[in-house]
Parts: structure tokens; sequence; C-alpha cells
């Protein structure tokens, strides 16, 4: 009778050390949470005091940034901007890459012969570039559509071990199926006279004219062997139809019918309609693919006529220059209370 008692007070007091300790753990996570709170707080007001004590000098450049920057939107040059939409075939993709990182060097280094005689325009228009680029054009379907032609040439053990998410790991610009090339210019109609030169710089390349050639042999080949096969469709069809004609024409012996061979009839002839229907979606597709590899770079929308005038606060230079000026004279006063605090912590 008298262990009780004592083995009911170990357990309170097991239970009394538990709470002490979850309590303290939640004091411990509290805690945390306020400090990072206490921190954010001291690190605003850290910065607000700075804004208020330079308040004067930062109000000072971002006016002369403004009229630095309405000056500049006033004076230079209108920019426009024009977009061609292509889908290179044959594994273009890297040349035509290639080529417009070439166009965009020799627009940056203001190298405007050379960049005429790339174009074939004039060295005045050549000038007017500012940039040549051309990145993807893709969405999240296009990237499952894509994946579905990806998994088609594989064999079932590395379809096993490709999923959607690894190949989205894998994809780059490159795998794209569409490309958008854009030109920015103070000529607003010039992309549109460097648009056939640009195509010509892709199609007339001598490898990518020979696997077109190889392309379109193949298909001729494929055309063929489906339409043949269509035709022996027919054919058996007609000689099936024939054979039922005369078997009904015959005299009826008895009353025997043979419902067996007429199933098997019906069956085989059920099997011909299916393998036409078939053969006629191959073609379907066949066309499809014909339509899309008629050319090395098929153009998917044109250049317009007149590029469309570069717009945008992030772009006006009302905007850039005092967000500039802004930012380094931050950057001075805060290398300055550096120097001040450098000097002060070495005394």
């Amino acid at each position: 009778m008298s262990d009780q008692p004592k083995q009911t007070n170990a357990d309170e007091i097991d239970l009394g050390h538990l709470f002490k300790i979850i309590g303290n753990i939640f004091d411990r996570l509290f805690n945390f949470i306020a400090s990072i709170f206490k921190g954010l707080f001291h690190a605003l007001i850290v910065i607000l005091i700075f804004l208020q004590k330079n308040f004067v000098v930062l109000a000072i450049a971002a006016v002369i940034g403004g009229a630095a920057g309405f000056a500049l939107d006033v004076y230079l040059p209108e920019k426009y901007v024009s977009k061609m939409l292509v889908e290179p075939n044959f594994n273009s993709a890297q040349q035509l890459y290639n080529n417009i990182e070439f166009y965009d060097d020799l627009a940056a280094a203001e190298d405007s012969i050379t960049l005429a005689s790339a174009l074939g325009v004039t060295v005045s228009d050549a000038a007017s570039i500012k940039s040549v680029a051309v990145d993807s054009y893709s969405d999240e379907n296009q990237k499952v559509k894509l994946f579905d032609e990806f998994i088609r040439n594989l064999d079932t053990t590395t379809v096993k071990a490709m999923d959607f998410k690894g190949y989205l790991e894998n994809f780059n610009s490159l795998d794209a199926r569409f490309h958008q090339i854009t030109i920015v210019a103070t000529n607003d109609n010039v992309a549109k006279k460097v648009q056939p030169t640009i195509i010509k710089s892709i199609s007339s390349n001598e490898y990518f004219k020979l696997q077109k050639n190889i392309s379109d042999e193949n298909l001729l080949l494929r055309d063929s062997i489906i339409r043949n096969q269509l035709n022996e469709i027919d054919g058996l069809q007609e000689l099936y139809k024939d054979v039922l004609v005369k078997e009904a024409e015959k005299p009826m012996q008895g009353t025997n019918i043979n419902l067996a061979e007429n199933g098997e009839s019906q069956n085989k002839e059920l099997a011909l309609i299916q393998e036409r229907e078939k053969l006629k979606n191959l073609l379907v597709r066949l066309n499809n693919e014909k339509a899309n590899k008629s050319s090395i770079l098929n153009v998917i929308s044109d250049f317009p006529a007149r590029g469309v005038k570069e717009g945008g606060l992030l772009k006006s230079y009302k905007f850039l220059a005092p967000a500039i000026l802004v930012a380094f004279v931050i950057f001075i006063l805060l290398l300055k209370q550096l120097n001040r605090f450098l000097s002060n912590y070495r005394k």
C-alpha cells in the first residue's frame, strides 16, 4: 500500500519534467521567430534612417537623372521591335542560333559594313540595327507534344527510365519546335529587308539541302508504299464481293446453312476495312509531314512590314537614368560609411 503513492509521485514528477521540456522548446521557437522579426524591423529602421539622412542628395540625383532621361528620350532616335516565328527542320536550329549570334555581335560592335554585307542591305540600314536575338517559343503543351514524339522513337527499356520531369530537366532552347527571331532597330522596316537573307543563310547550306533531298525521297517512297497497299486492299475487297455474289447465286441444296464460313468471310472483310483506315491515317500523317518538311526553315509568321515602337517603363530613359544615378549615389554613400566605420574600428 505504501508503494502506490511513491509511484504516483514519480509519474507526476516525470510528467512535470516533460511539460517543462516542451515549454522550453516552444519558448525557444517563439524567441527565434521574434528575433527574425526584430532583425527585419531593425534592418528596415536602418534603411529608413539612411534614406532620411541622405534624402536631399538622393532627391537631387533623381531629379538630375530624370531630366537627363527625358532629354535622352527626346533626342535619341526611336527603337522599333520586329519579330518572326520560324520552325527549323533537319537539325538546323544550331546553325540558326549561330547565325543570329554572329549578326548580333556585329550590331553590338557597330561594324555596319560587315553586317550590311552579311544581311544584304545598305550600310545605313545595317547601322540602324541595334540587336538581333533568337529564343525558343514553346509552352507546356508544345513540350508535352515534343516529349510524346521523343519517346515514340525509344525502346521499351529506355522509355521506362525516362519521365516527363527528366525530359524537362534536359530540355534546352534548341529542342523547341518553334523559335522567335527579334530585331531591334531605329529603322522600322529594316527587319523586313533582312528576312530573305536570314532564311537563305540556312536554306542554302549544302548539308541541310542534302538532308532535305533524302527526306523528300523517303517521303515519296513511303507514300508510294502506302498507296500500293491501299490498292491491294481495294482489290481484295472487290475479290471478296465477287466471291460472295457467286456464292449467293449458287442454287441452294437442301436446308444446310454454313454459318462458320459466312462469319469468317465477314471477319476478313472487317479486318480489311480496319487496315484500310489505318493506312488512310498514315497517309494523312505523311501529308502533314510533307507540308512541315517542305522547307529547311519554315516561316510561321513573317517580320511585319513595319516594326512596333519599343515601349514600356522599364525601357524608358526617364526611368533608367534616374534609377541608375540614384543607385550609383547610394553605392558612393555606402562606401563612405564603410570607410568611416573602418577608420573608427582602427582607432
